[in-house]
């Protein structure tokens, strides 16, 4: 009996629902090992139903459409360096066999990023989806749903049957482009559909941009409005990641059809040339952190927020540097709060001096000097947690642990401390340490645009900072090895098409 044959499933609508997703940034000094990923096997993953999360979706889905969902393993981590090439091959190890113990199945979903690099693999993505296909065959239906920030293939679309990435950023749509992605299975299934897909690259860089308003809720528009034509199954257009030194990058619109390959190719080099067209509009203005504190003064209202764009745990940074905070403290701003700066060894310290206390710590720096200097700091403790919060907008519902945090006081202004890298999503770590947002003059944070979820409804207004650190918005710092073809901007000789 062939690999094909025992995959074909009973009656009983059988979906395996697994994942592999990481952010690469190739510029992290470190290799990202087994420990750092967070691993959903069983009844864990089960748990995600509820969550506004893509596995939360694809369950959902499978729950609305009588399916019976099968789970095998999911992993992810935080944004960070290339990932250990003994790590990754243990993980699609078990995602092989876990889908070939639990055959028959009817079709697979793949919760997956886009970004993610392997030590002596450049596309973790593609290699992964080619080795499930290879072992299912070619009739079993496998769909995708993806981060915006993914660097895909035609290599990699043409393995899938679906490739869904979230349409925005803040990526609040997670959850129902996997339930899309689930639903083209059943399509698959019931209504015979032969989904077809074809990837415009489009070179450019594009820095991290916001589909809430401005040119990316524009261009985004105007991907919405193509994916309406009768026929389109799908429109996804991937930013590109362009902290990672890869051949594969650039910004890339994936259309699928339902069976009509030159549909699907016209409507992609289309929007294509349109992205193209508009490159200009992207080019980001970048701000000092005292001139993004000036701007955000001459405001003259409460609750306007910073974000430090070129910190963000997010795409890979460390999340302790200290050129915003330094220069916050500097201007002597009260009713400023900062929430939150990584160091686990202050917030630990805290703790064990108590609610209360005044003590002297060396904040921040700890991971280079590029993110600035560490800061001797006589701070009194206000407010202590244990850093388990629930998320409030973004991937609303899901866990998120920041370990011991802490809540100093220097000078009026309000320091928030956490333990575990992650990005400022939402109020939840101001609250969990007693703070009201709406007090405060200055909000100051870490975070490229995901925060724009949880403060939406907060932010008089908001001031991006660019100061020196691993997401920066001037990406021509960055070196080049490994790219295909000249890009945008910074390539005077790029061009569309490739």
């Amino acid at each position: 009996m062939g690999s094909e044959a025992i995959f074909m499933s009973k009656p009983k609508r059988r979906i395996a629902i697994a994942g592999f997703s990481h952010e690469t940034n190739t510029y992290c000094r470190d290799e990202t090992c087994r420990e750092a990923f967070h691993q959903l096997r069983g009844a864990r993953l089960m748990r995600a139903l509820g969550q506004e999360t893509s596995l939360g979706g694809a369950l959902a889905a499978c729950d609305d459409l009588g399916y019976q969902a099968v789970p095998i393993l999911a992993v992810t981590a935080q944004p960070s360096g290339t990932i250990n090439h003994e790590t990754y091959q243990e993980f699609k190890s078990e995602i092989l066999g876990g889908l070939l113990e639990n055959a028959p199945l009817d079709g697979i979903y793949l919760d997956l990023h886009g970004a993610g690099v392997v030590n002596g693999i450049d596309d973790l993505e593609g290699d992964l989806v080619a080795a499930i296909r290879n072992l299912v065959g070619n009739d079993l239906p496998i769909t995708a749903s993806f981060d915006l920030h993914g660097n895909i293939t035609q290599q990699m679309a043409d393995v899938l049957d679906g490739t869904f990435a979230c349409h925005q950023y803040p990526h609040i749509d997670m959850h129902l482009r996997a339930e899309e992605a689930v639903r083209l299975i059943g399509g698959m299934l019931d209504d015979d559909i032969q989904p077809v897909t074809y990837v415009a690259t489009v070179p450019m860089l594009i820095p991290t941009t916001t589909t809430f308003g401005g040119i990316g809720e524009q261009v985004l528009s105007e991907m919405l409005t193509a994916e309406s034509e009768q026929g389109v199954i799908d429109v996804s257009w991937f930013h590109g990641f362009p902290y990672t030194d890869i051949a594969h990058i650039g910004s890339c619109i994936a259309v699928t059809t339902e069976s009509d390959s030159l549909q699907a190719e016209r409507i992609a080099c289309q929007l294509a040339l349109m992205l193209w067209q508009r490159r200009e509009d992207f080019r980001p203005l970048s701000l000092s952190a005292e001139q993004a504190i000036a701007e955000a003064l001459a405001y003259n209202e409460h609750a306007v927020v910073i974000n430090e764009t070129s910190d963000n745990c997010g795409g890979g940074a460390p999340g302790d540097g200290t050129h915003l905070l330094s220069a916050l403290l500097k201007a002597g701003l009260e009713k400023s709060c900062f929430g939150f700066i990584v160091d686990a060894q202050v917030a630990a310290q805290a703790h064990a001096a108590g609610v209360g206390s005044t003590i002297n710590v060396s904040l921040g720096g700890r991971y280079d000097e590029l993110h600035g200097r560490p800061l001797e700091l006589a701070v009194y403790v206000k407010a202590l947690h244990d850093g388990r919060l629930t998320m409030l907008a973004m991937a609303k519902g899901s866990p998120l642990n920041l370990g011991k945090m802490a809540r100093l006081e220097v000078a009026g202004v309000d320091i928030i401390v956490a333990s575990n890298r992650s990005q400022t999503f939402d109020i939840g770590p101001f609250a969990a340490l007693d703070i009201d947002v709406n007090d405060y003059r200055i909000i100051a944070l870490k975070s490229s645009n995901h925060f724009r979820a949880g403060f939406k409804d907060v932010a008089t207004h908001i001031v991006t900072a660019d100061t020196p650190g691993l997401t920066t918005h001037q990406i021509q710092v960055f070196p080049r090895r490994n790219k295909a073809y000249p890009l945008w901007p910074l390539d005077e000789e790029a061009r569309y098409p490739i």
